[in-house]
């Protein structure tokens, strides 16, 4: 039995808007979502037992039992075997992480013509539907609604997470308004220019409960103040900045590293949408 290999990019939230709650409690979210060149790297060795290995930067902490996303993936569709996980991102930082690693295990076994129960998906956590494509995205409701968006270049950008721990759950009770303006329409036929000028005028809802909670967030938004943009993804703690240029990424990456040698920094490019 041949071992296979996967990819989990990391999930950006380049906008982030809060639409409603549920009566289940549930929050409502419109957000546009693209993934970058770094990520978790993941292998696959079909078996008769399942079990998982975690190694890389960022492995502690992560569960290797029935905690881990992976594991539960696996367990939802009865597929047994070992699974390395190689966790290169941080964890907990709202770039994706156990939902990215839990898509990339959906996606291997969908291999041959294995289609991918959506509610399964969903049932694992509410970003790994969106992860389960590589491409630019536009997710709405509580995560169910997946649209791909088509033109959207390909990014530079900086990643910066402080290190700090960041639940979700606190993040999301810390929100003062839970009915906000959902996103305009993204101007892609226009051009590259026009989409930076868009995403200007955009927003993440969560950056501000995410900065009460985690103070820091602010030093972070503040070492990328050179960029186009910067801003928060998903409930953090991770910010971005985009950039021009990949020159321009990486000069600003060396800098805050050299600024904040604690601190998780890296320059990467997103993955711009197939043309029509």
């Amino acid at each position: 039995m041949k071992a296979s290999s996967g990819f989990a990019p990391a999930k950006i939230n380049l906008s982030l808007h809060v639409t409603g709650q549920r009566a289940d409690g549930y929050h409502l979210l419109d957000s546009l979502v693209v993934f970058a060149d770094v990520g978790d790297r993941l292998t696959f060795q079909p078996d008769s037992k399942l079990g998982i290995d975690v190694s890389g930067p960022f492995s502690q902490g992560v569960p290797d039992d029935s905690r881990n996303s992976v594991w539960q993936a696996a367990q939802a569709v009865g597929w047994s075997g070992r699974i390395a996980i190689e966790k290169n991102l941080p964890n907990g930082a709202g770039i994706g992480g156990g939902s990215a690693d839990a898509a990339a295990f959906l996606r291997y076994f969908a291999q041959g013509d294995v289609a991918i129960d959506s509610e399964i998906a969903l049932r694992l956590g509410a970003d790994v539907p969106v992860c389960l494509s590589e491409l630019p995205q536009r997710m709405r409701g509580i995560g169910e609604n997946i649209a791909a968006v088509a033109g959207l270049p390909k990014l530079h950008m900086v990643l910066v997470n402080p290190r700090v721990a960041l639940p979700t759950p606190a993040v999301f009770k810390a929100l003062q308004v839970r009915e906000n303006a959902p996103m305009e329409t993204l101007p892609v036929e226009a051009g590259e220019e026009a989409v930076f000028n868009w995403l200007s005028e955009q927003r993440n809802d969560l950056e501000t409960p995410a900065i009460a909670v985690q103070p820091v967030i602010c030093s972070v938004l503040a070492a990328l103040a050179d960029a186009r943009i910067n801003r928060m993804s998903g409930s953090g703690a991770t910010c971005f900045g985009l950039y021009a240029t990949a020159n321009e990424a990486a000069q600003a990456a060396a800098r805050i590293t050299h600024d904040f040698p604690e601190w998780w920094v890296i320059a990467t490019t997103t993955v711009a949408s197939r043309p029509s």
